[in-house]
């Protein structure tokens, strides 16, 4: 049997769909340029989860590291409506695989792989 945290993955919304995907949810605040929603099969899209604007900006900016983000992004996340679209995530990570999709160029170091670390229940 595949564990919990086996079968949450992130994947860039730009690469072609997988059968293996499961549910896909797009965890970014815009919808991705040059990507037509069709060929994007996102299943949900919670903006309630995404990174305020405000962060997004400092953590481009000059004085953003990746670490700061991610403590500050983890506060936003324990607001009352981006916890319970986690909440969310994590029953559909329970019943099956789920990707979550980004159009970050890397997302080793953006908000999707805080969202996958929360989701596979490390801190």
């Amino acid at each position: 049997m595949q564990r919990r945290s086996d079968r949450v993955k992130v994947r860039r919304v730009y690469e072609t769909p997988d059968p293996d995907d499961g549910v896909r949810v797009l965890v970014d605040r815009l919808w991705p340029r040059g990507l037509a929603k069709t060929e994007a099969r996102v299943d949900e899209w919670p903006k309630a989860l995404t990174p305020s604007t405000e962060l997004r900006r400092w953590y481009h900016g000059p004085e953003g590291t990746y670490e700061e983000f991610c403590r500050r992004y983890e506060d936003e996340l324990a607001e009352p409506g981006a916890a319970e679209a986690l909440e969310r995530l994590r029953a559909l990570a329970a019943s099956g695989p789920l990707t979550l999709l980004t159009a970050a160029k890397d997302p080793d170091v953006s908000h999707a792989s805080v969202l996958l670390r929360l989701l596979r229940g490390r801190r």
